[in-house]
C-alpha cells in the first residue's frame, strides 16, 4: 500500500491544474509578447509553426508554476471561446499534443488553484526551456506600449467618443490625445489637442504636438512600407469590427497603431510615454488602412 500512496501522491503533484489559456498563432498572440509572431513565439523559445499553438497556464500539485504548450490549437480555441461564454469547460489536453511544459508564467495570472499552496517559480531544470516571468510593465516600454494598444482596440467606442472630427485641423492631422494610466489605458481621457499635417496648431494644442506629428508621420510612412515589402507574420493582424468594417492592429520598431477601417487610427511609441495620438483620416488614411487590410492575418 506504501508503494501505492506514493504513486498516488506523485501523480497529484505532476497534475496540473488549468487556470486560463491563450493561442499563440499569427492572427492571435498576446501583443505583450512581441511585435510579431514571430518575436512572441521566440519569447517563449518556440518556432514560429504556421498553425501556432494553445497555451495552457496552471499549477501542479505542489502549486508551482507551468505553461503546457500544445499544438491541438481547435481544442484550446473552443476552451476559450466556452469559458468566455460563461460555461465551464474541462481542458485537458492530450499528451501527444503536448510540444513542451514550460517552467513559470509568459503573462501575469491573477487567479490561482484552490488546495495547492500559492504560486511560485519551479526548478526551472524541471521544464522543457528556460524559466518563464511575465514582461516588466511596470515602466513605459514595449510591452507596456503594446498592452496600451490592446487596451484601445478593446475599448474603441470609449476612445473614439472623446474626439470629435472638430478635433483634427485639417486632413491627416496628429495630435496627443491622452496620457493612458499606470499599466492600462482603459479609462484615460482625451484632451483634444492636436496638431494640422501643416505644421499648425489648433488653440491649446500645446508645445509637443508638432513633435508628436513627426513622429506619426514616420510610422505611417514605415506602415505604407508593409504594403510593398511584407512584414513578419503578425505585425498587421485584422479582426472583427461592426458593420462592414474591420479592427486592424499594426506594430513596428517602437510603435503600435490600432485603427478601424472606416475610421481613424491611435498611434502609441515607445519614444512618447503614455501619449496616445489620434491620426485623422483625410485622404490618405483610408487607403493605407485597406491596403494594410489586404496583407493583414486574419483569425480563422
Amino acid at each position: 500500500m506504501a508503494g501505492t500512496d506514493e504513486e498516488a501522491g506523485a501523480a497529484a503533484d505532476d497534475a496540473l491544474y488549468v487556470l486560463t489559456a491563450v493561442l499563440l498563432t499569427p492572427a492571435q498572440f498576446p501583443s505583450v509578447l512581441g511585435d510579431d509572431y514571430p518575436e512572441a513565439c521566440a519569447a517563449l523559445g518556440l518556432a514560429p509553426l504556421a498553425d501556432g499553438y494553445g497555451l495552457v497556464l496552471g499549477q501542479d500539485g505542489t502549486g508551482a508554476r507551468w505553461t503546457v504548450v500544445v499544438d491541438d490549437v481547435s481544442l484550446v480555441a473552443v476552451a476559450i471561446a466556452s469559458w468566455d461564454c460563461g460555461m465551464e469547460y474541462d481542458l485537458s489536453p492530450d499528451e501527444r499534443s503536448v510540444v513542451a511544459a514550460l517552467p513559470g508564467w509568459p503573462l501575469a495570472v491573477a487567479v490561482a488553484a484552490p488546495g495547492v499552496p500559492a504560486p511560485h517559480d519551479p526548478d526551472p531544470e524541471a521544464g522543457d526551456g528556460p524559466l518563464l516571468s511575465p514582461p516588466d510593465t511596470s515602466t513605459w516600454g514595449p510591452a507596456q506600449r503594446r498592452l496600451g494598444a490592446d487596451e484601445i482596440a478593446l475599448q474603441w467606442t470609449a476612445w473614439r467618443e472623446q474626439l470629435d472630427d472638430d478635433a483634427f485641423a485639417a486632413p491627416d492631422t496628429v495630435g496627443v490625445a491622452a496620457r493612458p494610466g499606470e499599466g492600462a489605458v482603459a479609462g484615460s481621457t482625451a484632451t483634444g489637442a492636436g496638431a494640422s499635417a501643416g505644421g499648425g496648431a489648433p488653440d491649446g494644442a500645446g508645445q509637443r504636438a508638432p513633435e508628436g506629428h513627426g513622429a506619426v508621420r514616420r510610422v505611417l510612412a514605415e506602415a505604407r512600407a508593409y504594403v510593398d515589402s511584407p512584414p513578419p507574420l503578425g505585425r498587421v493582424r485584422s479582426s472583427f469590427a461592426p458593420g462592414d468594417a474591420r479592427t486592424l492592429r499594426a506594430d513596428g520598431p517602437g510603435w503600435s497603431m490600432v485603427a478601424r477601417t472606416d475610421d481613424i487610427a491611435f498611434v502609441l511609441l515607445d519614444e512618447r510615454p503614455g501619449e496616445v495620438l489620434p491620426v485623422g483620416r483625410g485622404p490618405e488614411l483610408p487607403k493605407l488602412l485597406q491596403a494594410l487590410d489586404e496583407l493583414a492575418v486574419r483569425p480563422s
